[in-house]
């Protein structure tokens, strides 16, 4: 976290990092030796940026995992459930209306990209939960996912100017660059309220490695187990895409590294992977924004360069294993 906030475009020493938020935290306890505007750049742009990576890394991370584990499926992603690109349409549709723009513009964008990336999720479970198997839920929400994307390039198409496209895009490719406290509070309260409720009913998930059958014959109730705990991913995934954009690769690839560190039991499973993935995305967002000196990279970019190699690794690793 101190490298965090020490490095960007102005580069500030970790030692000053760290002076200028506990001179914070105890009121004034010690004379600063700084300047003001170090102290601006630390508590009002970098730190509250640090602090909502991790949080919306931890979240995608606990969403991935628990995607993971109640279907069965390695390969899941919250956004597979389509939440990606209905958070998408839903910021398009505000953008391009006018409805984010000026004072309420910090508050209407993440509010329209978490009621959009909710959408999807809703379908994809009222569809695709009427059916015994894990997959049909995120095969309906891969062909979600699909019709969104298409309604995002329509309304680009047709209805967006440049400045708009622009602003888009951006937001679609992800970024931390409007992170600020009152947004960081969102997707940190969903992740102590969604995560405190995963975590507690976690000694249940490894039921369902005996497959519906067996964890039915041991008392889940695994259609509803399973419902309750996508809905769990929708949300944490929906309050991350709300005010990170489409941040790809945490979600899928954190849970793997945390397997890797302490095996595959959910208890410990999930606490790793949100640690993993909040350190994980707070480093991505330093690449992003200390890589190039006159422009910022979106993160989203730094974690598809930096994790499509390691997944494909990984998978490699544990193809060869299985042949062996």
């Amino acid at each position: 976290m101190g490298l965090a906030v020490s490095f960007g475009t102005v580069r500030i020493p970790v030692g000053d990092a760290w002076a200028i938020v506990a001179h914070a935290v105890t009121r004034g306890g010690f004379e600063p030796w700084w300047s003001a505007a170090r102290e601006a750049i630390v508590l009002d742009s970098r730190l509250p940026r640090a602090v909502t990576a991790a949080v919306v890394g931890a979240a995608l991370a606990l969403a991935g995992a628990v995607a993971q584990a109640v279907t069965r499926n390695p390969l899941a992603d919250p956004y597979l459930l389509g939440v990606s690109s209905g958070a998408g349409f839903g910021v398009v549709l505000v953008m391009v209306l006018g409805v984010g723009a000026g004072a309420l513009g910090a508050f209407t964008i993440p509010a329209a990209a978490f009621i959009g990336a909710m959408i999807p999720m809703f379908l994809a479970l009222a569809i695709g939960g009427r059916y015994p198997q894990p997959t049909a839920i995120i095969l309906v929400g891969v062909a979600l996912a699909q019709v969104f994307s298409a309604l995002i390039t329509f309304t680009l198409l047709v209805l967006a100017n440049e400045n708009q496209l622009s602003v888009v895009l951006h937001w679609l490719a992800g970024g931390l660059g409007g992170a600020r406290w009152s947004t960081t509070l969102f997707p940190a309260l969903t992740l102590v309220i969604v995560g405190t409720a995963v975590l507690l009913a976690a000694h249940r998930m490894d039921l369902l490695k005996t497959g519906d059958d067996g964890a039915g014959a041991l008392g889940m109730n695994v259609r509803r187990f399973r419902v309750v705990h996508l809905l769990g991913v929708s949300l944490l995934a929906g309050a991350a895409v709300s005010v990170a954009g489409g941040i790809g690769f945490i979600g899928l690839l954190i849970p793997h590294l945390a397997g890797y560190i302490v095996g595959t039991r959910a208890v410990r499973l999930f606490p790793v992977a949100m640690l993993v993935g909040a350190i994980a995305l707070v480093g991505a967002d330093v690449l992003a924004r200390s890589t190039l000196s006159n422009t910022e990279v979106p993160v989203g970019v730094v974690t598809a360069l930096v994790g499509a190699p390691i997944f494909v690794w990984m998978l490699y690793r544990q193809y060869r294993k299985a042949e062996q």
